[in-house]
């Protein structure tokens, strides 16, 4: 395969599930903003959307306070953020149009028609009008383009580097995601005190409601009840996020696929790329929880985007045409 098209392809699923993930955490922090809480604390639940996509200073040089209004704008409409969600269909759009003959009809039809769909819903005050109907919309949509893809596309390289990129930006996002949430409960996280007669209740259901957020943002909250049967804990939520190989959006699922799809394409078993996914997949297979939590969730997981990060370099290196994010 041309390592052009396979850059267009790799792409295309990335931002497309970039889009839906940035959906996720904005439907999820304005659920959440809604319920009974401080105005701080609203703020500070706005500020960490923004602090995930590494966005915070972008915003404030724009606007000069932090308000639902504005961070959802910023984050759904504008066009200068290349991290939008406009932004982000946009960009899948035109690396599918690059690639038009590679694409099943369906794939392509797909990603167009969410493209036009989604400006004129923007036209049409769609997203002032219900927030909450539009992310789920969004993130229909990049459920839509990967069933297509997965259900019409032939099972070659075309579709390897698709699923290598939703896989490989879904493990960014993730990491990006319980770093900053478990990040914004305590300096770092080192496994919390149990739950006992100094936690007041008040306390307890904020944490429940925090956590509650938490998984729902990445689909898991049914996932967490059926695998733990017990009270949200924070620190089966990270083992959940990090560890768990059957939670679809967790660390590992998301290493098991970007491996699987990366050995299929690689034709040197050598590979220093396929090298570095292995250890990286393989220390999520045999680590444990409380290992992670002794040395500080923070930097277990800073160093694994830093990882994650080099993996994606390599990757470009060794298949792709050079291509900033």
């Amino acid at each position: 395969m041309l390592s052009r098209t396979a850059d267009h392809l790799f792409w295309m699923s990335r931002y497309m599930e970039r889009a839906e993930n940035t959906a996720r955490m904005l439907n999820v922090s304005y659920e959440t903003s809604l319920l009974p809480q401080s105005a701080a604390a609203v703020e500070a639940g706005w500020e960490g959307i923004l602090s995930i996509s590494e966005l915070l200073p972008s915003y404030l040089a724009l606007y000069k306070t932090i308000t639902p209004k504005d961070v959802m704008s910023f984050m759904v409409k504008d066009v200068d953020n290349p991290s939008s969600i406009i932004s982000c269909l946009r960009a899948a759009r035109e690396n599918a149009r690059a690639v038009r003959g590679t694409l099943t009809t369906e794939v392509w039809e797909t990603q167009n028609q969410t493209w036009l769909e989604v400006n004129r819903m923007l036209k049409n005050g769609e997203l002032e009008g219900d927030p909450g109907q539009f992310f789920e919309w969004v993130k229909f949509r990049s459920h839509l383009s990967r069933g297509v893809t997965v259900g019409t596309m032939l099972m070659d390289e075309s579709l390897h580097f698709m699923r290598m990129g939703t896989f490989l930006e879904r493990a960014d996002n993730t990491a990006r995601l319980v770093d900053v949430k478990f990040h914004a409960m305590q300096n770092d996280f080192f496994g919390a005190p149990q739950y006992g007669t100094s936690e007041t209740e008040s306390s307890q259901e904020y944490d429940f409601y925090h956590w509650s957020a938490i998984l729902r943002s990445v689909s898991g909250f049914e996932v967490y009840r059926k695998v733990y049967r017990d009270v949200i804990r924070p620190e089966r939520v990270a083992e959940l996020l990090i560890l768990r190989p059957d939670m679809p959006r967790s660390l590992h699922a998301s290493l098991n696929e970007v491996v699987s799809n990366l050995k299929l394409v690689s034709h040197d078993v050598d590979s220093d790329t396929l090298r570095h996914a292995g250890r990286l997949r393989s220390e999520l297979a045999f680590g444990r929880i409380d290992e992670i939590l002794a040395t500080g969730l923070h930097a277990y997981l800073t160093q694994f985007l830093e990882r994650v990060n080099v993996l994606g370099g390599r990757i470009s290196r060794e298949f792709l045409m050079p291509q900033s994010t």
